[in-house]
């Protein structure tokens, strides 16, 4: 059957192209919005702004560190060794899974879910090999390990955010004079911010450019980054224009507005460590298919990118958010609790936080249940009352909903692009 790869090769991978570029734009939509959500919804930025923001930063953290090499099959899900005599299978099932789960993303997106974008190709891979192929080439402890990551990372984030919030209110808002107090703490939040977002981006990002970091090397070039950070975070601060009027309210408007620079530090660094861990969703796939054509059916455990494979990624992620992302927004930034520069911040840094965490650990964790997980530990912190429960409640369906789903509209393409080819 390997003369099909020769005979269709270019119209798979044309195919694949389309569909990996529907799966980013997919991503941009909810995904991206995700991390953008909390600094729009606390109106640290604008939604016109957090799309320029993500452009720039979202489209170099997919280029940049999004991988010279991808792995073929993302976290080991399937076994490589069931799809050795029959290549094409991996080849219609990496189509047939970047165009269900860039359906499901799609449709979330329309609903306003924010929903996994690395759970729905985990899902949908799951699908296609479990029935197209022989359950036995799928690794369910990788599955085990995801659905454990449901309630364990949003635990962790809220836990962090909660923790964050709570010494914001102890160090600045509960004191004689919060302004004074936000001038002088909020530097070193921006530094404390630097610092994990850049150890997220050395230790995941660089080793994608091709250079090699030790632990040591990554801890100091974090520290020193984290300390530019806070000296240009005190002096943009210093900067600022504020109200002189004495009154408590404009006191606390003031405090907010020192808040606000420091989102838009981790808005930036949120869209450039999302784009180089998140676009490897849309182009792994694309890229094994590219490589299984190209060898003739040979099953690599590297497929080395083409120089057009990480573009297509980015600019599919931007499109995705500039014209789709409003809804899932709207939902991580004003539904779930009403958000605030300060609580925002609280809310990226911890989910920031977590990806640290869990990039050390080797936990397979989603950006988005970081993020929702933290917004929800925000909320709890000023009290449960100050949650929307039935909006919780929508996202944790459809995160269940996500892995099935992905799974069932990926057989069903699968049937139908095997019957189309051979």
């Amino acid at each position: 059957m390997v003369d099909v790869l020769i005979t269709s090769g270019p119209w798979l991978i044309g195919t694949a192209a389309v569909f990996g570029f529907l799966m980013a734009w997919g991503i941009g939509a909810n995904d991206v919005a995700n991390a953008m959500g909390t600094s729009v919804g606390a109106n640290a930025i604008t939604i016109k702004q957090a799309i320029i923001i993500a452009m720039i930063f979202e489209f170099s953290g997919a280029y940049l560190a999004g991988g010279e090499v991808t792995s073929t099959i993302r976290n080991g899900i399937i076994d490589p060794a069931y799809f050795v005599d029959v290549p094409e299978l991996l080849v219609y099932g990496m189509i047939a899974s970047l165009l269900a789960a860039g359906i499901w993303l799609v449709a979330a997106s329309a609903l306003g879910w924010p929903v996994s974008t690395t759970h729905s190709i985990v899902g949908a891979i799951i699908g296609f090999a479990a029935v197209g192929v022989g359950p036995e080439s799928v690794a369910w402890s990788k599955v085990t390990g995801i659905v454990g990551s449901w309630i364990i990372t949003p635990a962790i984030s809220g836990f962090i955010a909660f923790c964050i919030f709570q010494s914001v209110q102890k160090l600045i808002f509960n004191t004689d004079d919060p302004l004074a107090n936000a001038k002088r703490y909020v530097p070193f939040y921006m530094a404390f911010a630097g610092f994990v977002m850049s150890l997220v981006t050395i230790t995941k990002g660089l080793k994608h450019v091709g250079l090699k970091v030790s632990t040591d090397e990554a801890y100091m070039l974090a520290i020193v980054i984290a300390l530019l950070v806070g000296i240009t975070g005190k002096i943009a601060i210093s900067r600022l224009k504020l109200s002189t009027s004495q009154t408590k309210q404009t006191n606390f408007n003031n405090v907010e507005k020192v808040f606000a620079v420091l989102m838009l530090v981790t808005a930036c660094c949120m869209a450039f460590a999302h784009g180089s861990n998140d676009v490897a969703n849309a182009i792994g796939p694309l890229a094994a298919v590219v490589s299984v054509v190209h060898s003739g059916g040979v099953i690599t455990a590297k497929s080395p990118l083409i120089w057009w494979i990480l573009p297509l990624g980015g600019v599919g992620i931007v499109l995705g958010l500039a014209i789709f992302g409003k809804r899932v927004m709207q939902t991580i930034g004003k539904n779930i609790t009403h958000l605030t520069p300060s609580r925002g911040f609280a809310a990226e840094l911890a989910a920031a936080s977590t990806v640290v965490i869990a990039s050390g650990t080797g936990l397979p964790i989603s950006t988005t249940q970081t993020l929702v997980g933290a917004v929800l530990g925000v909320g709890v912190a000023r009290g449960i009352a100050a949650i929307n429960i039935g909006v919780v409640r929508n996202i944790v369906v459809s995160w269940v909903v996500t892995l099935p789903a992905g799974a069932g509209l990926s057989i069903l393409f699968f049937f139908t692009i095997k019957g189309v080819f051979n």
